[in-house]
């Protein structure tokens, strides 16, 4: 079997799908996709695409070291969500290829379903109690939110009361049992961050996730071992490098990878072992489309730390199209009880709707991050 195409496409809202072609007729899918750099990365798979036509797809492994290793710049961004793509894309064709879904040929699954969670209130938090309730209403039993807006380093108390404000009522509304995350997205510096940290702690939050960047944290490392909150993060890192000063600081209680910016099924499988040795559990970042989401309930099938899926059906980006409609069949992501089941099919376990895909393309999308400013002007994190 030999690779003898790659093609991107570029899809509404803001998603980037590779197909993976091959001389046998079996096709592989992936989303090679950094928000806000799609193009880019695939400019990036591109690039790659002259090493890996020609070659046997079935060798994953072998392909994953080299296209990393062979680059004397390695690491980042586009380079490792290019990467991750074709990684997912191997693997569907593997599977389809041998008929077993991916998770059997990772030595088989440790559970049939994985809990997942609803994404309420948007960009800039508002009306969240009640889309929380509707949530719940909709069978799913965790929601996750943003929490502050725009914070300078030192802010005023109001900006902290909202935060409480919004969180609390959206615990009056789901009750206790409810799991609720809620998202700092990096927008919070140190002083800041632990002053809401403290201030959420009586609402039993799932956890708090990207309290501050990940490159600030060893600078707050001392606060969020002692909060009585999980702390989640690792959407912005990379790869198992990227993450090992992380998992090894005692500082992160969940490492989310993101399978379409960490170097694909491959190698999140490794950092969610490496996660495995600290005792750490792994909840994959996914607020993309469903070549990303099957690949991340691939991984979530085997891996045994693995607690909770994020997905995006519904979210705030998916204006112009959302989660299932580039599938043939959407009912392949069987919700229940707040729940997603393993897809079974051979390879990533979906059917892409190609000629959809292909008509959509050609509208295709220049989503970018919205650029925040504070009221003197200064440049404010989204």
């Amino acid at each position: 079997m030999k690779i003898t195409s790659m093609e991107t496409f570029l899809l509404p809202p803001r998603w980037l799908f590779l197909k993976i072609e091959t001389d046998t007729g079996v096709v592989g899918w992936g989303e090679p996709v950094l928000e806000g750099r799609a193009a880019s990365v695939a400019a990036v798979v591109e690039e790659l695409s002259d090493y890996l036509i020609g070659k046997d797809p079935r060798r994953i492994e072998e392909h994953w070291t080299v296209l990393y290793r062979s680059g004397f710049y390695r690491g980042g961004g586009l380079h490792m969500s290019a990467l991750a793509g074709i990684d997912q894309a191997l693997w569907d064709i593997t599977g389809k290829a041998l008929g077993a879904p991916v998770h059997d040929l990772l030595g088989g699954r440790v559970r049939d379903r994985i809990k997942v969670y609803s994404w309420i209130g948007g960009d800039r938090p508002a009306e969240t109690a009640a889309q929380a309730k509707d949530a719940v209403g909709r069978g799913f039993t965790a929601v996750k939110m943003n929490g502050p807006e725009e914070l300078q380093y030192l802010d005023s108390r109001d900006k902290v009361e909202k935060v409480i404000a919004n969180v609390a009522a959206v615990r009056e509304a789901v009750g206790p049992d409810v799991g609720i995350g809620v998202d700092f997205h990096g927008r919070v510096h140190r002083p800041m961050a632990r002053v809401l940290l403290d201030a959420l702690a009586p609402y039993h939050l799932m956890f708090v996730e990207e309290p501050v960047l990940s490159e600030h944290v060893d600078g707050l490392a001392d606060v969020l071992r002692a909060s009585a909150t999980p702390i989640a993060l690792g959407e912005r890192l990379y790869s198992r490098w990227d993450f090992k000063d992380v998992i090894t600081s005692g500082v992160v209680d969940v490492v989310q990878p993101d399978l379409s910016h960490a170097g694909g099924i491959t190698e999140v499988r490794k950092i969610a072992a490496m996660a495995e040795a600290y005792d750490i559990a792994v909840a994959p970042h996914c607020p993309l489309g469903p070549v990303a989401l099957a690949a991340c309930l691939q991984l979530d099938a085997v891996a045994y730390n693995a607690v909770i899926q994020e997905q995006s059906l519904g979210i705030h980006y998916n204006t112009s199209n959302d989660l299932l409609d580039y599938l043939a069949d959407p009912s392949v992501f069987a919700y229940s009880g707040g729940t997603v089941a393993i897809p079974r099919g051979p390879g990533l376990g979906i059917e892409v709707n190609e000629d959809y895909v292909r008509e959509r393309a050609a509208e295709g999308h220049r989503w970018r991050n919205p650029v925040w400013r504070h009221a003197d002007g200064s440049f404010a994190e989204w």
